[in-house]
């Protein structure tokens, strides 16, 4: 409201001087000041999923004698989950995804990278997700062999007539990535989803 009244006496001073006193340049500048203190206040409110790769299962990585553990890798996996759904997605869909989804990646983690472990291969979990329509939410890697063990990812889909689903599934080296092994679908709503990681 104190825009639209801003912007009306501008316009009501530019017809009555008939364009000969324009607005000083002051005006603008403490404008664009309060914006960018509102842009600073909101940012400082949108933090909840934010990650800090100061955590240690991303520095154990720089020393040789440490591994990571199927605890480390799960811990890793849950943060950059939240991490690629953002602040619009995230709150929407935790209460399911922790319930329905994240058990079963829990589950292929140990099932499937607990030979490695054991072994004592260096494995590393993938540090950042992929943003706007990509479906990598991490990948978790055998660093001797330098290859992706597993890849997880999260795909949007529209279903006519049922909307908007996030499909979460994940792929094996095994079969060079090539098999979609379903983890479940999350439904969002009818109206578009906003992009990943915003």
């Amino acid at each position: 409201m104190k825009k639209w009244l801003q912007q009306l006496m501008i316009i009501s001073v530019a017809f009555v001087t008939f364009g000969v006193i324009s607005p000083s340049h002051e005006i603008w500048s403490t404008l664009h000041e309060k914006e960018d203190v509102k842009e600073a206040d909101q940012s400082q409110h949108s933090t909840r999923y934010a990650v800090h790769f100061d955590d240690p299962y991303f520095n154990r990585l720089d020393a040789p004698e440490d591994f990571l553990t199927e605890e480390d890798l799960v811990n890793g996996a849950h943060t950059l989950a939240f991490t690629k759904f953002g602040s619009k997605i995230g709150p929407f869909i935790e209460d399911e995804f922790d319930e329905v989804i994240f058990p079963q990646i829990e589950q292929v983690i140990r099932d499937k990278i607990g030979a490695h472990v054991q072994m004592n291969r260096k494995l590393a979990i993938s540090e950042h997700p992929s943003g706007g329509t990509a479906e990598k939410i991490f990948n978790i890697k055998d660093v001797d062999a330098d290859k992706n063990l597993l890849l997880f990812h999260v795909r949007t889909e529209k279903r006519p007539q049922d909307g908007y689903f996030f499909n979460f599934h994940y792929h094996l080296s095994e079969d060079d990535y090539q098999t979609h092994h379903t983890l479940g679908d999350v439904y969002w709503s009818k109206n578009t989803p906003p992009k990943w990681l915003s």
